[in-house]
C-alpha cells in the first residue's frame, strides 16, 4: 500500500530558524518581494526592468523595500525580475 503524505499541523510545524521567503537581500538592503497569480493582476502596471506595460491577467511580481512604507512598490515581468541581477548595480530600487 502505498505511503500517505500528509502535511503536519501548523500547530506541530517548528518555526524556530525559519526564513520570511518573502525577504530577500537587495543590493539596497532587504527587500519584500511577492508573486501575483494572473487571476489578481487587475490594473495596468509599468515594468522598471523592461519599461513595458505588464497588462492585467498577467502574472508578476511586486517588489518593495522592507524598511519602506509600500510606496515605493514597484510590478515586475517575472522574467525581468529574474533577470535584474544581470542589469546595471542600482537601477531596480
Amino acid at each position: 500500500m502505498p505511503r500517505k503524505n500528509r502535511r503536519q499541523s501548523e500547530s506541530r510545524r517548528s518555526t524556530s530558524g525559519a526564513q520570511d521567503p518573502s525577504l530577500i537581500d537587495g543590493p539596497n538592503g532587504p527587500v519584500r518581494v511577492r508573486r501575483i497569480p494572473g487571476s489578481n493582476a487587475e490594473k495596468h502596471y509599468r515594468c522598471p526592468g523592461c519599461d513595458l506595460e505588464i497588462q492585467p491577467g498577467t502574472p508578476h511580481v511586486v517588489a518593495w523595500a522592507d524598511d519602506g512604507d509600500g510606496d515605493d512598490r514597484r510590478h515586475w515581468h517575472t522574467g525581468c525580475w529574474q533577470a535584474r541581477e544581470r542589469r546595471r548595480p542600482g537601477q531596480w530600487r
